[in-house]
């Protein structure tokens, strides 16, 4: 590919590639972080972006900038907007597409079940759950983990956010879940990047797929309501059924719909990657994943602590996070007119070398004495906007790595670095994290 070439924009944007919005669409849907490394190498930190069925994006990385889109008015920075792509599958109820005080009003509701002092309850259930799957993984031979990865994460939500248990409703939804799941992850969800996410609603196998999943899932909503045990139930959806809002009124079974296929589409996927990712990087660097395995057998939470916060770094699952300007708005010394939306890279942001010496390098010590900064690390987003899930996941990533170590031995199937493939948003290893297993 030759390198991307500058123009400057005549609405007083920042400069960006002088190519035709297609041509960059193109390109993004399928190597969305080389663009962003060629324009940053070119036109500098902050750089624009025009792609088909979008207003201009105006690219920050600079943490200064970063801290002004997440410290900005939420009236005016909206993400809800900018996430507008996955209306026809979340529905406007989503917290990934509200904005202001709805935002507000859904994520209260939604914080007390996700609130990282909960996690400790799931530790047995997702341990048990990563131990039955981890030891049916066959010994000697190549073996792609980033499909089995999707195997624990999915269960996971099935039984610790779904909360299901009955065999047969625990299966039916599975199956159910899997199939959507696999189109949303699929080449077909590139066409919609470009063409628009309105020509998604009217794909007629989709809309019977997702009319099957709804069907599923206002059922388990209707038998939960109806459950003896509700207020000893520990699930999230059992939570959810109480949680009241500041009027005393409970959430409405369309919201809920939108909520847990929210979770399950924000947190299945995005962490099954970043465990695949995990297990790639260790393989590479035999020093940390030998650390790894005798702190996690002495008991010791410190490195594996590093290891999940350095594989997020070095290789977010998610590129960037957007808010779209609702109303004109300084950034980075730059008057933006309304409409333009705003994207902190995580990726750019995650290999600055005035942040992070050695950026490539994956170097969990760089963890250890100092934490990751609000501005800085931000695989989650930030604000008000930050994923309500990053405790989940990342309590849900230790609890993974900390079982496969202590029960297999683990070597990369192939010498050389998987390089990043991306599937439909997020950047996956090339051949899902492909490991020999002991």
């Amino acid at each position: 590919m030759s390198a991307i070439a500058p123009v400057q924009d005549n609405q007083g944007l920042p400069p960006g590639p002088r190519m035709p919005s297609a041509a960059v669409t193109a390109i993004w849907a399928r190597h969305a972080q080389w663009v962003m490394s060629q324009c940053a190498a070119r036109f500098g930190e902050t750089f624009s972006l025009r792609l088909l069925h979008e207003d201009p994006w105006v690219m920050v990385s600079n943490p200064e900038h970063v801290k002004q889109v997440f410290t900005g008015d939420p009236s005016t920075f909206h993400a809800g907007e900018g996430n507008r792509i996955l209306l026809p599958v979340l529905g406007e109820n989503s917290l990934l597409l509200l904005d202001e005080r709805p935002h507000m009003h859904q994520r209260k509701l939604l914080l007390a079940p996700l609130h990282g002092t909960r996690m400790q309850g799931y530790a047995e259930l997702m341990t048990d759950i990563a131990r039955e799957e981890i030891a049916q993984w066959p010994t000697g031979v190549a073996y792609r983990l980033r499909p089995r990865m999707q195997a624990i994460t999915l269960e996971i939500i099935l039984r610790a956010v779904f909360g299901v248990q009955e065999p047969e409703r625990l299966a039916d939804l599975r199956g159910q879940l899997r199939r959507l799941l696999d189109v949303l992850t699929s080449p077909l969800m590139l066409g919609v990047l470009v063409l628009g996410p309105e020509r998604l609603a009217r794909v007629r196998p989709f809309a019977r797929m997702l009319e099957g999943v709804d069907r599923l899932i206002y059922a388990e909503i209707h038998h939960r309501r109806q459950a003896a045990d509700l207020a000893q139930r520990s699930d999230i959806l059992s939570l959810l059924l109480q949680a009241r809002d500041e009027d005393g009124a409970p959430m409405s079974d369309r919201e809920l719909r939108d909520e847990l296929i929210t979770l399950l589409v924000a947190g299945h996927e995005t962490t099954a990657t970043a465990l695949a990712w995990a297990v790639e990087r260790l393989t590479r660097h035999p020093g940390a994943l030998m650390r790894l395995i005798e702190e996690v057998a002495a008991g010791e939470t410190a490195y594996l602590d590093a290891v999940v916060a350095e594989t997020l770094r070095v290789r977010p699952v998610i590129s960037l996070v957007a808010r779209r300007l609702s109303r004109p708005a300084e950034i980075a010394g730059m008057e933006l007119p309304a409409g333009v939306t705003v994207t902190p890279s995580i990726y750019l942001l995650h290999r600055r070398p005035d942040v992070y010496p050695q950026p490539d390098r994956f170097l969990p010590e760089r963890f250890l004495d100092q934490p990751p900064g609000t501005y800085t690390w931000i695989p989650f987003g930030g604000g008000v906007r930050r994923c309500i899930g990053a405790a989940f996941a990342q309590f849900e990533m230790r609890v993974v790595l900390a079982e496969l170590v202590r029960q297999r031995r683990v070597q990369a199937a192939r010498p050389a670095p998987e390089p990043v493939l991306r599937r439909a948003i997020t950047e996956t290893p090339r051949y899902d994290a492909e490991v020999v297993l002991g």
